[in-house]
């Protein structure tokens, strides 16, 4: 059976998804559904076509799993709910806090339309959360860590391009080697956000700008870089079209424990990423839980879940045979 995948937003996200259905060989791309124009979006898919997205509910009966590529700002608090009275969804809403919040109006929709939402997908919340699961289910009493980076933070980017002066940034999140080091020894260090990452800054400025001005006010950025060591660069654009017009991203789940009758035995797990393309590798872990939301609907599962809920099984083209004869 052929999964059709409809996928709505096709910015960065929606092509990545676009290009992992062609590597699913169970999977097609049904439509593509955007706020902007339709004759403006030039697919790589031929003969699959775009809709406006008020369009998007007459299409209810050829899409088997709609893949949500909006922000988790705006689009994806009310996209969620809503596409989830008549499609199975998939979105990476990524505001850890307002996950519960998030979770709870979305499943009360699900519950009653019968259809399987899965939230929050991705490496972190997602792939990095099965990890910290995993590794404090079998090292409880342990410590969890989490370092990301050296990755290119595409709301850190935004928000320096927000500055009066600023025509583009690049900002990188980088963990600090001394405390990886620590973490990784076993230590068990307490560590606030400062001792754990820094941020660096590539900023264009505009002809005549102050740019003391706009270090200033990076570097005492609330919420964003006034808690960090923050380094600040001022580049032309050529450079920066050069140097840093990719979007790695990355990082590391770290879980420390011991085990033994008086905790004698000392462990360290660690689960890591190296990503050329942050949204392409999103949307690559999208993909396998759009498979996974087909099944669970086809079960006669209905409501929303969390990667918590996703036995890795779903995930897999494979059978369980397959699975079992492969990878046990």
């Amino acid at each position: 059976m052929t999964v059709r995948i409809g996928i709505v937003g096709y910015g960065n996200l929606g092509r990545g998804v676009e290009c992992a259905i062609r590597h699913n060989p169970d999977m097609e791309l049904a439509a593509v559904f955007t706020r902007r124009k339709p004759e403006s979006v030039k697919l790589l898919t031929q003969g699959v076509q775009v809709y406006p997205y008020d369009e998007i509910v007459s299409k209810k009966d050829s899409i088997d799993v709609l893949i949500l590529c909006g922000g988790s700002a705006k689009d994806l608090p009310v996209q969620t709910p809503e596409l989830v009275k008549y499609f199975n969804v998939i979105d990476s809403f990524d505001t850890h806090a307002k996950i519960p919040d998030h979770f709870k109006t979305v499943d009360s929709v699900a519950e009653q339309s019968g259809k399987v939402a899965i939230i929050s997908v991705g490496w972190d919340p997602g792939m990095f959360s099965i990890n910290r699961l995993y590794g404090g289910s079998v090292l409880p009493g342990g410590h969890d860590y989490t370092f990301w980076g050296k990755g290119v933070s595409q709301g850190h980017s935004d928000a320096i391009r927000r500055i009066q002066g600023v025509k583009n940034a690049r900002q990188y999140t980088i963990p600090v080697e001394d405390a990886l080091k620590a973490v990784r020894a076993g230590t068990n260090p307490e560590l606030t956000a400062k001792q754990k990452h820094t941020r660096e800054c590539f900023v264009v400025a505009e002809d005549g700008a102050d740019l003391e001005r706009i270090r200033q006010e990076i570097v005492t950025m609330p919420n964003y870089f006034s808690d960090y060591d923050t380094t600040v660069h001022f580049i032309s654009e050529e450079e920066l079209m050069r140097d840093h017009k990719g979007i790695p991203h990355g990082g590391f789940v770290i879980r420390t424990g011991t085990t033994g009758w008086d905790d004698e035995n000392s462990h360290v797990v660690e689960y890591s990423l190296k990503l050329d393309s942050n949204p392409e590798f999103t949307s690559s872990v999208l993909t396998a839980y759009a498979r996974a939301a087909y099944r669970l609907n086809k079960e006669g599962q209905k409501g929303c879940k969390t990667v918590f809920d996703i036995a890795p099984a779903y995930l897999s083209p494979l059978s369980g045979e397959d699975l079992r004869r492969q990878l046990l």
